[in-house]
């Protein structure tokens, strides 16, 4: 009975997982086909917006199906994936205003949104797993 539980969560992290690999090609291609058009001005912000879904997801959850042997609830795992998709979100953004060549005061919301629902994601798993 646990042991199919537990393979039900690892195969639900690797899902997520897979997600995050495809959601980082999605990013990657979107960002090249949008340079493309950009008439030559390039932002760092729009070409390594792949980097939050890869770094951020795909790698610490192939991990976690790896080596965690106590998987995360619902809660963490929520927050967690809000925080990089407010990260992702807000660097393409960010891109999409540097090639326009323009600025908005309201990107920082997607950072500080973003930072503050991993911290309190990563948090909150790590304090599920003293219990």
């Amino acid at each position: 009975m646990f042991i199919s539980d537990t393979e039900n969560h690892k195969r639900y992290i690797g899902r997520i997982a897979a997600a995050y690999a495809v959601i980082s090609v999605f990013c990657m291609l979107f960002g090249i086909i949008y340079e493309c058009f950009s008439h030559g001005i390039y932002s760092a912000f729009m070409i390594y917006a792949f980097a939050f879904p890869l770094l951020g997801g795909a790698l610490p959850f192939s991990v976690m199906k790896l080596f965690v042997k106590r998987l995360p609830g619902l809660l963490p795992v929520n927050l967690y994936n809000s925080g990089i998709a407010a990260l992702t979100v807000g660097s393409m953004l960010q891109g999409a205003l540097d090639i326009y060549g323009t600025t908005n005061s309201l990107i920082k919301v997607y950072w500080i949104s973003g930072f503050g629902f991993l911290i309190i994601g990563i948090m909150l798993y790590l304090s599920l797993i003293h219990i």
